[in-house]
């Protein structure tokens, strides 16, 4: 029986938001928008969360998508939905929460933004991300999608005209009604909101990023079963399709420490063609032989070798802007399957939602079960194809110190010189 759903709006977050459930035992589902049907999943499933895939979509098409997904819970009598957000606040927080919200019925929507342990923390209604005010860290810096205000409020009013109240903690009396913005200077404070959440029996309409998702598993007493961790015995093939810059920081801090780095074209990236010439099958068995010479190797989109840029590419191609983010993930994806075709036997990491879900899209899978976060924000799931289990590792782009992936790395050379 469903006792939580939580709607993401990409995929590397409904993965490591599933994660926070899946580490306390619990049985999780994670799938894609339109494959993941309420009434026909086992009844073991007790936590299912589905990617809506609204991160890059206009805010009426969010508020539309999140909307419909809120009324098919609400009739299938779902007692707790969760709104999953980015901890970087990033997407359609506004449109989406006003959704959810007005979607359910209720008159409250809690909403916890903060991941403390991973040094995102709200104080006085205002965001920050190691320190620094969101929209002046490296999310107010993303070329796509760049967060332009610090105060929760605010970037909840760019897309909403719900009122929004900035609150210390759970109110002793009635609740304002609208979206409550709780703050969590730490942990401690996240728990404790939570669990006085809990006490009002108000755990029916929440919104936060996975921080939230930790605190939730005993409050919502939801069952648990044994975990069996499987060992990383392949050597590491990361496929980054993230222009986040703590992501570019990871893969040079890499290359600097003997990871063979691949770098796509402006063609490899943007077009698909080129896969089935005879160029492109050579390089597929260049790329296939680099790889498994290598203990670590990384395909990368986030930068080139060319002089000329991706949109001025684009733009003499005429391929429409909005097009571009979404040809690089599909190009990623189309490559990881060919080289997975061709027989390679790797530990995948996969970075960015919209690679993810491209790459499994390509497989024909629609549904992913989480096994373990082995860093924080880091999540490793299993997937069949072609006959074969392979070990999936997925982070989002904004995770991580510059170390992360050799530190992933040199885990998997620690379990293979265990086995």
């Amino acid at each position: 029986m469903i006792k939580l759903l939580v709607i993401a709006d990409d995929f590397t977050g409904a993965v490591d938001t599933g994660v926070q459930f899946k580490a306390k035992g619990t049985l999780v589902l994670v799938g894609s928008g339109g494959a993941c049907k309420m009434e026909r999943l086992p009844p073991e499933v007790q936590v299912l969360i589905i990617d809506a895939e609204t991160r890059h979509v206009s805010p009426e098409k969010a508020y539309e998508v999140v909307g419909n997904i809120v009324q098919e819970a609400v009739r299938a009598g779902i007692p707790c939905i969760y709104k999953k957000t980015d901890s970087g606040l990033r997407g359609n927080i506004g449109s989406e929460l006003s959704a959810a919200l007005e979607a359910s019925g209720r008159k409250q929507l809690h909403f916890l933004p903060a991941f403390p342990l991973m040094g995102r923390v709200t104080v006085a209604g205002i965001h920050y991300v190691d320190g620094c005010p969101v929209a002046e860290s490296v999310f107010g810096k993303d070329p796509f999608e760049s967060v332009r205000h610090s105060e929760v409020s605010q970037i909840i009013g760019e897309q909403s005209q719900v009122p929004v109240h900035v609150m210390s903690g759970p109110a002793a009396g009635k609740c304002p009604e609208g979206i409550l913005v709780y703050d969590s200077a730490d942990d401690r404070q996240l728990q404790e909101t939570v669990k006085g959440l809990k006490e009002m029996d108000e755990l029916h309409l929440l919104a936060g990023c996975a921080g939230l998702a930790s605190a939730l598993p005993e409050l919502l007493e939801l069952e648990t079963e044994e975990r069996l961790l499987p060992g990383l015995p392949d050597d590491l093939l990361v496929v980054c399709g993230s222009v986040n810059p703590i992501t570019l920081r990871q893969m040079e801090e890499a290359e600097r420490r003997g990871a063979v780095r691949i770098r796509l074209s402006l063609e490899q990236k943007l077009e698909t063609a080129w896969l089935d010439q005879p160029e492109g099958k050579a390089c597929l068995d260049r790329w296939k032989q680099m790889t498994e010479k290598a203990e670590c190797a990384i395909l990368e989109s986030a930068t080139s070798l060319e002089k000329e840029t991706v949109l001025q590419y684009a733009d003499r191609r005429g391929i429409p802007q909005e097009e571009i983010r979404m040809r690089i993930s599909g190009s990623l994806g189309a490559i990881l399957e060919r080289l997975l075709d061709m027989g390679l036997q790797r530990t995948l990491l996969v970075t960015g939602g919209d690679t993810l879900l491209a790459f499994l899209e390509k497989l024909h899978l629609n549904e992913l079960c989480p096994i373990c976060e082995i860093y924080p924000g880091v999540v490793l799931s299993q997937i069949k194809y072609i006959g074969k289990t392979f070990n999936l590792i997925s982070k989002s782009g904004g995770f991580g110190g510059d170390g992360l992936l050799m530190d992933i790395e040199e885990m998997i050379r620690k379990t293979k010189r265990e086995k």
